[in-house]
Order: structure tokens, then C-alpha cells, then sequence
């Protein structure tokens, strides 16, 4: 109890742990980004003097060649030159081929208005003139391609650390899946043992009752009724490990376990059983084929609640061996065609939900065949096919 406790309390601890740190590692990531894009912002306020130095017709050449070399060093910044009517009149760093293409200059510019707030130029165009005119000129900037990487670093840190936790969830999950499993397991074969005992006593006592002459209608049917509970035990005691399978008739297989469940369930039931074919052999394991086909007559049965009509036919191909099963009873919903066949999903007020999923993974698991539902109708009934290979 501890350990479990112990276990729990340090995965929670674990858990916020990992949320702190992705945390601390976003906002740091934020506040370089921040930073960052303030750095760019000064270094386009630079280039922007730079650009104002070599439009002064008064700038010394000294001036004007560092203000050309601030210009030329900016190779990752792309900006777009606008007059005071937002005409674009020149470009920088952005494909010189597509900035041939208005629409293609016209599209930056509205990424640059979106990205940043625009740097202002102003300056008298002719010193010298009688009448000063000043001329207004716009920058506009989007952010660098390295600054566009680090925007989106977050978002990739952020689905990278979901896919592990994806991973280690699935992990952990198929982890306790295969735990229930060994346990499901190891109870089964503990009940087919702990069955054994009083069933190697009833034995006894059936030769007991015969020697006694009791009448034989009465040990027959108790002998019957053993002879079940030992098909049960040898059921439980194959879950688990794969079974073997032998070549076998499939139809008087399918009969017997019809004609035993027809013998002990309602009169008001009416039972058909159609086959055209007399011998359809396929590899199989008979006791869990007898589960599988019992198991969805029982289904059947309870659907119509124990009065109605069930119908089992067997036909066959070249290469495949069809079993439908048949009811009257309240149906299906479409939806509810693939849910029926999931662990843990029921539709009986008692129910546990594994008689189809195990009757699934005994048919495609261990016998290479398919079960579905062929066709159903609310209140009208539900058709149940299973198809196995045929062998030669």
C-alpha cells in the first residue's frame, strides 16, 4: 500500500517537475525572443540613418561610405522603402526574381505593415534651396529568418514534448495492459485447476449412481452436464498460451454446441439449424470454437430476452467457411456494428464486456478468420457471421 502510495505521489512530483521546467524553458525561450527582436529594431534605426546620410546631398564622402557599409552589412533583415503616400519606391534582401512580380512585393509589404511598426524618415531634400521641401520616407521590416526560426522554437518544444508524453502514456498504458492480461490470465488457469477437483469427484460419484441403477435419462444428462463443466475448465485453462489446432469437421463441432444449448434454453425459443454441406474441415481448436459459437448464441438469446426466434447455417466456398447466426431480437445500431467486439463494452445491465472481444481474438487471432456483425436493424434482430479457411 505504501509503495503504491509512494509510486503515485512521486509520478505526480515527477509530473510537475517536467511541467516547471518546459516552463521555465518557454519563458526564457520569450524573453530572448523579446529581446532579440529589440536588438533588430535598433539595427534598422541604424540602417535608417544610414540611409538618410546617403540621400543628404551635404554628407561628406566619409559619412556617406560608412553609411554605404552599415547598408551593405544588413544581409538577413528584409525591408521595403516606401514615400509618404505608401508607394513602394525600393527593396532590400528579398528575392530579387519574384520582387520582379507586383503582386510578390505587394504581399511583403503587407507582411512587414503586419510584423513591426514602420520607421519614420524625414529630411529637407535640398538644403540649399530657397524653400526647404522635407521629404517623408518609410521603412518597413519583417523579422529576420532567424528570429522567424526562434518564434516558432516554442511551438516545436511544446508538440515534441506531447509526442513523448504520447509515447510514454502508450508505454505505460500497453505496459498495464499486458499486466491485466497475465492476470486475467493466471486466474483463468487457477479456476480451470481449482474446478478440476470437484469435478474428478463428480466422476465418482456418476459411477456410484450407476452401479446403483439409478435411472439412466437422469446419469445421462448429469454425465452431460459434467462432461460441459470439463469443456469449461479445458477453456480456462487455454487462455493465454496459443492453442492447438488440429484438422476437424466443422459442422457436427457447430452442432453439438448448438443442439446442448438449445437442449437447456427457453421453449419459447425456436431454434433452426441449416446446413448445406455435411463435411467442411478447417484447422481448428474444437473447445474454443464451441466458446465462440455458444457465446454469441447466449448473446442472441438474450437480446430477444428468451423468447423469439434463432437460426445457425453453415455454407461453404472454396476457400472459406461461413457460420451465421441469426435473431429476431431488439438489434443494433450502426455505430455499435465494432463496438460490440471491444473489451469492456456491454449492453447487458450485468455484462463485463469480454464474451465478444475474447470470441474475436480466438477467431482472428488463433484461427485466421473474421467475425462482424453482416447485418442488423433495431427491433428487427442482428445477423452474426463468422468466417474461417478451409483446408484440404
Amino acid at each position: 500500500m505504501n509503495f503504491s502510495k509512494n509510486a503515485t505521489l512521486f509520478r505526480r512530483a515527477l509530473i510537475l517537475f517536467s511541467f516547471i521546467i518546459v516552463t521555465a524553458i518557454l519563458w526564457n525561450t520569450y524573453i530572448f525572443f523579446q529581446k532579440f527582436k529589440q536588438e533588430e529594431r535598433i539595427k534598422m534605426k541604424t540602417i535608417a540613418e544610414a540611409l538618410k546620410n546617403i540621400t543628404d546631398i551635404n554628407s561628406n564622402s566619409a559619412t556617406l561610405n560608412l553609411a554605404v557599409e552599415v547598408l551593405n552589412s544588413n544581409k538577413s533583415i528584409p525591408f521595403i522603402l516606401t514615400d509618404s503616400e505608401l508607394k513602394i519606391t525600393d527593396y532590400y534582401n528579398l528575392d530579387s526574381i519574384k520582387a520582379k512580380d507586383s503582386t510578390y512585393l505587394k504581399k511583403q509589404f503587407r507582411l512587414m505593415k503586419q510584423s513591426n511598426k514602420p520607421i519614420k524618415l524625414s529630411y529637407i531634400e535640398d538644403p540649399n534651396a530657397k524653400k526647404h521641401v522635407r521629404k517623408i520616407i518609410y521603412l518597413y521590416y519583417k523579422d529576420s529568418s532567424l528570429l522567424t526560426k526562434l518564434k516558432y522554437y516554442p511551438l516545436a518544444l511544446i508538440l515534441i514534448l506531447a509526442l513523448f508524453a504520447a509515447v510514454i502514456f502508450l508505454a505505460y498504458k500497453s505496459s498495464k495492459s499486458a499486466e491485466q492480461n497475465k492476470l486475467w490470465a493466471g486466474m483463468a488457469k487457477e479456476t480451470a485447476h481449482q474446478i478440476g477437483t470437484p469435478l474428478s469427484s463428480l466422476l465418482g460419484w456418476m459411477e456410484i449412481l450407476k452401479m446403483e441403477k439409478v435411472d439412466t435419462s437422469i446419469t445421462d444428462e448429469i454425465e452431460k452436464d459434467i462432461m460441459r463443466l470439463n469443456t469449461i475448465a479445458e477453456r480456462f485453462s487455454k487462455i493465454g498460451s496459443l492453442p492447438n489446432l488440429e484438422k476437424m469437421n466443422l459442422v457436427p463441432e457447430i452442432k453439438k454446441s448448438f443442439d446442448y444449448l438449445k437442449s437447456r434454453s427457453s421453449k419459447q425459443v425456436d431454434f433452426k439449424f441449416n446446413t448445406d454441406v455435411s463435411e467442411v474441415n478447417i484447422l481448428g481448436n474444437k473447445q474454443l470454437l464451441g466458446w465462440v459459437i455458444e457465446n454469441i448464441i447466449k448473446n442472441a438469446i438474450d437480446a430477444m430476452s428468451g423468447k423469439g426466434k434463432l437460426s445457425l447455417s453453415i455454407t461453404s466456398s472454396e476457400n472459406k467457411a461461413k457460420i451465421v447466426i441469426c435473431d429476431n431480437g431488439k438489434g443494433l445500431h450502426k455505430q455499435q456494428f465494432k463496438q460490440i467486439f471491444e473489451t469492456g463494452y456491454t449492453t447487458k445491465k450485468r455484462g463485463w464486456g469480454l464474451g465478444l472481444s475474447l470470441a474475436k481474438r480466438i477467431i482472428e487471432e488463433y484461427h485466421n478468420g473474421k467475425i462482424f456483425v453482416k447485418n442488423s436493424a433495431i427491433n428487427k434482430g442482428t445477423c452474426i457471421e463468422v468466417d474461417l479457411p478451409i483446408t484440404k
